[in-house]
């Protein structure tokens, strides 16, 4: 069974997007080995400067980075990555999980985006959108994606 993981900086706060991300979790346990390991955010001032914003990065990508496990297909979330539709994320999963190691990291990183160490680590590089979300309803839409990517590879009634 493919192992997938939603690697990400910081806790959910809101109760709605604990059940939701919850839900998609519980809904993915046919599918995968599914989990969200969450990382310290690094705290800030309120007007925080260049380098207290680049060091905040990068402390928060050496914490992602211990994080993820050998062997693992990365996928970095930034705004410069490409954007895939529901049925080329199934393939990218689906080919993963037959020519993979069958463990999958799914990177969110702070309010400042992921560390440039995080990002040329990855095995790709994608983005959810030109907008901005908030972290937590991107966490849930990421979750909602790969759930919607299963439901594809396996033929489900769910993707239409």
């Amino acid at each position: 069974m493919i192992k997938v993981t939603v690697l990400c900086v910081g806790k959910l706060k809101e109760e709605y997007w604990k059940k939701a991300v919850s839900e998609y979790s519980k809904r993915m346990g046919r599918f995968a080995d599914f989990s969200v390991i969450e990382v310290d955010e690094e705290k800030l001032p309120d007007a925080p400067s260049e380098a207290q914003i680049n060091n905040t990065v990068v402390k928060e990508g050496q914490r992602l980075s211990a994080k993820i496990p050998n062997c693992a297909f990365v996928v970095a979330m930034c705004i410069e990555g490409r954007r895939f539709s529901s049925n080329e994320l199934a393939k990218v999963i689906s080919d993963n999980a037959v020519h993979g190691c069958g463990n999958m990291v799914f990177i969110i990183g702070g309010s400042y985006g992921l560390s440039e160490n995080v990002k040329k680590s990855a095995d790709i590089k994608m983005s959810m959108s030109d907008m901005t979300f908030p972290h937590q309803l991107a966490r849930v839409m990421l979750c909602e994606q790969i759930y919607r990517s299963f439901q594809i590879n396996s033929g489900g009634k769910y993707h239409k």
